[in-house]
């Protein structure tokens, strides 16, 4: 796992992209504050840049820094979740422009997968987390499930969990409001 984490950080440092496992499906990634990086993920995706992708971060505490008002609500929400939950938030800030929703809105969960959190603190920067597929395909749950055209278009795979075959639940998805409202996107 560390060679992996160590291999990625290099890879995102530099602008990069990679194919990694998270707490739900294997993603595709790269700095979520880097938009050129950005972009060649939409360009590997053949997906509209108006349609947003996640981000990860390895703490609460992270979310901090890319929203500029956390709604209350929402610490209550991470504090009792038991599965992986997706929080959009109003107001994103310090994230690449083209990961920014055009009603400034962004899409973040704190991972609980052990190697996304280690990967992300050691990079010090949230992670975009997008499925690895090409827009409009099958999300992929097990790696042996990706197309090669998405391999061979990232700058990196990590070998970590490749052989695994546990399917993880997708997450919820559910926005939150800075008055303290919530809709549920996906439960």
């Amino acid at each position: 796992m560390n060679t992996d984490i160590s291999n990625a950080v290099e890879i995102l440092k530099k602008g990069g992209i990679i194919l990694y496992p998270t707490d739900t499906i294997w993603g595709i990634g790269c700095d979520a504050t880097n938009s050129e990086a950005v972009a060649r993920i939409y360009a590997l995706k053949q997906r509209e840049e108006t349609k947003s992708m996640l981000v990860l971060v390895d703490n609460e505490t992270r979310i901090l820094r890319y929203v500029k008002e956390v709604p209350e609500i929402t610490w209550q929400l991470i504090e009792t979740n038991d599965r992986p939950m997706t929080i959009i938030y109003p107001d994103a800030i310090n994230l690449a422009t083209n990961l920014v929703s055009s009603d400034k809105t962004i899409g973040i969960r704190v991972t609980s997968d052990e190697f996304c959190q280690k990967l992300i603190s050691k990079l010090n920067k949230p992670l975009v987390s997008t499925s690895a597929n090409i827009s409009g395909q099958a999300s992929p749950a097990l790696f042996n499930e990706i197309s090669d055209e998405i391999k061979n278009g990232v700058d990196y795979i990590v070998n970590w969990r490749q052989n695994d075959t546990a399917k993880q639940p997708a997450s919820q998805i559910i926005k939150v409001g800075l008055g303290g409202e919530i809709e549920i996107i996906r439960k």
